[in-house]
């Protein structure tokens, strides 16, 4: 199986939509549950020019380029500032039927006083419901949000909920490997058996 069999498996004869990994500030590192998504499952991670200073409004047009270039479409993996992105770009995007649905995994509150400056453009936090099913995984204990401030973001997104406990920022210090059940969420969410 080649990695476009992998990224697009069939089922019965139909393509369907390509996953796209969106990291969140700094990228996810190789022991991060979406570094090893991307290399077990061939699925696709949207670079970003600047992984450092990010630029809501270049990293937003890059997932429109990426995304129109999924000629079946996307179901969209995010971790951290990528759930900010998918909210961002949702409210602009004239693309977002292409959209099959997204894991929204660890949301940050960009709106904290304790946030980095590198940050501050993430700022105000959009909160429009997403045209889209989606899914919010949160944990009790990450460092860059707290629960409540998750199942705001969720409520305010139209998305459900789903809190894992005690995981940290969900990313790859938070001993999850593989994170089998995060691909359970997301072929829940999309239908998919398996």
């Amino acid at each position: 199986m080649n990695d476009k069999d992998k990224a697009n498996p069939s089922l019965d004869g139909a393509e369907v939509p390509t996953v796209l990994l969106l990291p969140g500030w700094l990228n996810s590192d190789a022991a991060h549950w979406q570094s090893r998504w991307e290399v077990l499952h061939g699925h696709r991670r949207v670079d970003q020019d600047d992984w450092l200073w990010p630029r809501r409004g270049d990293w937003m047009a890059r997932l429109d380029e990426v995304l129109l270039d999924s000629p079946n479409g996307a179901r969209l993996v995010a971790h951290s500032l990528g759930c900010q992105l998918v909210a961002a770009w949702a409210a602009h995007s004239r693309h977002t039927a292409r959209v099959a649905a997204a894991l929204l995994v660890a949301p940050p509150d960009t709106e904290r006083e304790d946030m980095p400056p590198n940050l501050f453009n993430w700022r105000p936090i959009v909160r429009e419901r997403l045209p889209f099913a989606s899914l919010v995984v949160a944990s009790t204990d990450d460092p860059y949000c707290a629960l409540p401030r998750a199942e705001r973001m969720a409520a305010d997104w139209g998305a459900a909920i789903i809190e894992i406990g005690s995981r940290g920022h969900i990313s790859g210090e938070s001993g999850l490997g593989d994170w089998p059940e995060g691909m359970a969420l997301l072929r829940g969410l999309t239908g998919e058996a398996g």
